[in-house]
């Protein structure tokens, strides 16, 4: 860490002696959940540089989905919100509720970072240190933006396939409060509200809601239905303490519990997951703006539990806990008016324990583990002719136990014609080191190799009839070496690994070389007339595995093509009303792809009415045509259902 912090000092000191042409420059917020994050403009963007910028700079391919576009949607879990973005795909073991994986360009669920106000979610005691996504409700955010493709400079080395940044929501009121209720199919229930306040000196929001539903069969041809339970809260405050100078506290928490259905068996289990998020900062700035600062500490825990009622003597089934520590620097500088640096340093601790109880072995030991982390990173953006900016950066990372790893990021945006059109391009270097749980747990394997990747994407957006319409295009292409997968271990087996100690084990996690993905992003929008709005999206993804007995097979449950198009038309009296189509192709469930899952379409409609100034009733049909589908084989899926609501601003 010492020396993470003395290649950051340096640099910031070599910027500070920059030009004097740039005295009254003033440099962007260096905090990614600050006032740029919350205030609903989607022409800022702050994932992609972490810091605010026009979208228009911006040579990644990102999308903002503001507050109205959240409420509009109707939408209850994130997940199922980002999948009618471009590129985002999840499979679901059941559903609202049961364990998710989100995929981003193909991308494994572990290569993607889902932050709340910019702290890092990944679970380091989940399978492969990902982020199980069943428990994001939509609860109290304002902002989310979805950043594809490799953006491990500025996030970390498991931003692969791309990033996810939820904003809860930032009062700019003296006083504001919200009440969401609403309720319908399968004894569903969803109550949500908050309250806060910003002054001069002091902002403030709190926030809680409690979801729950009888929900469907885990197993899909289960007759029970699995419920799933949800409470959270959310707070933050920032105080003002000087002109330049602000101290600030979030913290997000929920508790869920979810019955779910064994493999291919209806049974009775259920588990109980606690998620915790905090985040405390100091802000400050120098130089008479010049210079934006900020000093911060993260902390996630998250403890899951599962439990089998049957086994009267020994209930408990699984244990499992990870918590992650991150401290960390963050500096932006203007060197110029069309220079920005960015840079920081932080330092990361991860642990994790896990343990399944039996009955013949009730109270096994914990396997455990721990990894540190030390890094810095650097960025340059600069508009070197007008319309077109140019990103790079560079991140070092220091593994405890895999050593030392430079990675680059480049990018470039040209905008054109009065920004008529942009073109963008982005190139990107990833390396992920193995998880806790890929090397310590039950299945571990401490022989195993970090992954490496390379990533590309070059795309136009052009926007007509004086902004009426708007398209754009974007493929996307990515290379993976030594990407880890759980290998399975057949009965008899003379692989070493499959009996370590002489203790047989179904499987461990092994390198299996490699992987690519490539594809193509369209994106449409249109406003034929003030009160209509059309949009749509189409993904092609190509993503296949590039060595050994499988080579050329598609990547399990992933599927080649996936759309969304959707049509909200403003009625004069206010009512709003509108269809949404989801299209996801076929996948396979296995890595020879000879289990096939269907490709399925879904209908849902929409509907919302203004009472008031603050109070407006919604409503909508989920699953119009009751299509009966599936996300992972043999699990279930929601089929038609209706819901009511009403939404109250004061």
């Amino acid at each position: 860490m010492i020396r993470a912090l003395l290649c950051s000092t340096a640099l910031s000191t070599l910027l500070a002696a920059g030009p004097a042409m740039a005295d009254e420059q003033k440099a962007p917020e260096a905090d990614v959940a600050g006032k740029a994050g919350a205030n609903g403009v989607a022409e800022l963007v702050v994932t992609a540089t972490r810091t605010a910028q026009p979208i228009q700079t911006v040579g990644a391919s990102v999308t903002v989905l503001t507050q109205p576009a959240i409420e509009a949607s109707q939408a209850i879990s994130v997940v199922e919100l980002l999948a009618q973005q471009p590129g985002v795909s999840f499979t679901r073991n059941g559903g609202t509720g049961e364990t998710t994986s989100l995929n981003i360009r193909g991308a494994e669920t572990q290569h993607t970072v889902v932050l709340i106000d910019g702290v890092k979610l990944n679970d380091p005691s989940s399978t492969q240190g990902g982020f199980n996504s069943g428990n994001l409700l939509v609860g109290d955010i304002s902002r989310i933006e979805v950043l594809r493709g490799a953006q491990s400079t500025l996030w970390g080395s498991q931003a692969i396939g791309g990033v996810v940044n939820i904003v809860t929501a930032d009062p700019t009121k003296p006083f504001e409060s919200s009440i969401d209720v609403e309720g319908g199919a399968r004894k569903t229930g969803y109550l949500r509200a908050g309250l806060g306040g910003a002054s001069e000196k002091v902002t403030w929001r709190v926030a809680g809601g409690y979801y729950t539903t009888d929900g469907v069969s885990a197993y899909k041809y289960g007759t029970e239905t699995d419920g799933y339970h949800n409470a959270g809260a959310s707070g933050r405050l920032r105080v003002q303490l000087a002109d330049n100078v602000s101290a600030e506290i979030r913290s997000v928490y929920s508790r869920g519990k979810n019955a779910f259905d064994g493999f291919n068996v209806d049974d009775a289990e259920f588990g109980r997951t606690k998620e915790l998020v905090v985040y405390s900062g100091l802000n400050f700035a120098l130089l008479d703006g010049r210079w934006n600062n900020r000093v911060g500490y993260a902390y996630t825990d998250t403890d899951r539990k599962n439990y089998n009622p049957v086994l009267l003597t020994q209930p408990l089934t699984f244990d499992a806990a990870g918590k992650n520590r991150r401290w960390e620097y963050q500096g932006v500088f203007a060197i110029n008016d069309a220079w920005t640096a960015t840079f920081g340093a932080e330092h990361e601790k991860s642990t994790m324990r896990t343990r399944s109880p039996t009955t013949s072995k009730p109270n096994p030991a914990f396997g455990t583990g721990r990894v540190g982390v030390d890094s810095v990173y650097g960025q340059l953006r600069a508009e070197v002719v007008k319309g077109l900016t140019l990103t790079a950066g560079l991140r070092y990372d220091d593994h405890d136990t895999y050593g030392s790893h430079t990675l680059g990021q480049a990018a470039a945006a040209w905008s054109l014609n009065d920004g008529a059109t942009v073109l963008r391009a982005s190139f990107g270097q990833g390396f992920r080191a193995p998880g806790l749980y890929e090397l310590f747990s039950q299945y571990g394997n401490q022989a195993l190799s970090p992954e490496e990747f390379d990533s590309w994407d070059a795309g136009v957006e052009q926007r007509f009839l004086g902004g009426k319409v708007k398209a754009s295009a974007t493929w996307f292409h990515r290379e993976a070496d030594n990407e880890i997968r759980f290998f399975s271990c057949s009965s008899g087996s003379t692989d070493p690994l499959c009996a370590p100690g002489g203790t047989f084990r179904f499987g461990y996690y092994n390198n299996i070389l490699k992987t690519k993905a490539e594809g193509l992003e369209l994106i449409g929008e249109a406003k034929p007339l003030s009160n209509l709005t059309i949009t749509g999206n189409y993904t092609y993804t190509d993503a296949e595995t590039d060595a050994g007995a499988n080579k050329g097979k598609q990547l399990t449950r992933r599927p080649k093509n996936m759309g969304n198009l959707s049509a909200t038309y403003r009625w004069p009296v206010g009512l709003s009303t509108g269809v949404a189509v989801r299209y996801v192709g076929r996948t396979y469930n296995n890595d020879a792809n000879t289990q096939v899952v269907k490709g399925y379409t879904l209908v849902d409609l929409r509907v919302a009415y203004p009472i008031n100034a603050r109070l407006e009733a919604f409503g909508r049909i989920e699953n119009l045509f009751d299509k009966d589908y599936q996300t992972i084989l043999n699990y279930g899926a929601p089929g038609r259902g209706a819901f009511v609501g009403l939404r109250a601003r004061f």
